[in-house]
């Protein structure tokens, strides 16, 4: 049976991106989605309608229920999980901290930290050799953080940086934690990339605003951060725990 891939967060952008090039290398999806369903249901049918496997799941991962439900519906379709891309993630309106509100930041690290968290601890369940789950083969998973942890984000999104270092830091320690299951846990840290996520923000040309301090000279694509991805999950990284990759054109 082919390689089972859950990516959450995936009808657009880097999640998208990830799909394509994972469906290309032969890996059975499942394709996360919070509230996009003709685009998720889209992608899915692009893929299956090229040869693949992939199937569209609605789930809100900041919340507990769904996040079980995700995975229930994971098993009955493919009754494994190989690799967990936990990609979903958001950010609000750019501004200084203290304009910003405790709400804000709750909603931010539910769908930015939260949600990770509830996805790793399903998925380990799932992969852990220790544990004998359902599959226990081993497996990886790559958190998507951003270059923001490192940066900051001042006056923008320091909510959003704070979110991404925690990200950071479950990623190191998860890691060392479950290397013994079987389980490789690495992290890809975007940079500035053509997505929709900067309108979020307000400011839908943003990358052209800072391509400009990035050392490459530009922004980068959702495909180059998918192919980091792709390279992470792969046995290629066999030896490849506990690493944030940079994929921000040097900043």
């Amino acid at each position: 049976m082919n390689k089972v891939m859950l990516i959450t967060g995936a009808s657009r952008g880097i999640g998208a991106a990830t799909a394509r090039q994972a469906a290309a290398q032969g890996y059975a999806l499942c394709l996360n989605y919070r509230q996009q369903r003709s685009v998720a249901e889209d992608l899915a049918r692009e893929i299956v309608d090229a040869g693949g496997q992939a199937i569209a799941v609605q789930a809100d991962v900041a919340d507990e229920a769904q996040v079980q439900a995700l995975f229930a519906t994971l098993d009955q379709r493919f009754g494994r999980l190989d690799v967990l891309v936990n990609n979903a993630g958001m950010l609000e309106q750019q501004m200084r901290l203290e304009a910003m509100d405790l709400a804000r930041w709750q909603r931010v690290f539910a769908a930015n930290v939260f949600g990770s968290f509830l996805c790793c601890r399903a998925a380990i369940a799932r992969m852990s050799t220790r544990q004998g789950g359902q599959g226990g083969q081993g497996g990886a998973i790559i958190n998507v953080s951003s270059i923001a942890a490192r940066l900051g984000a001042p006056g923008e999104y320091i909510d959003y940086a704070a979110a991404k270092g925690a990200i950071d830091s479950m990623t190191l320690g998860l890691a060392k934690e479950v290397a013994a299951d079987g389980i490789r846990v690495n992290a890809v840290r975007p940079g500035v990339i053509k997505t929709e996520i900067h309108a979020s923000g307000g400011e839908p040309d943003r990358v052209n605003r800072v391509s400009q301090s990035v050392p490459l000279g530009r922004g980068g694509e959702a495909d180059e951060v998918a192919a980091a991805i792709l390279w992470l999950a792969s046995e290629q990284a066999s030896y490849t725990s506990g690493a944030l990759l940079d994929v921000s054109g040097g900043r």
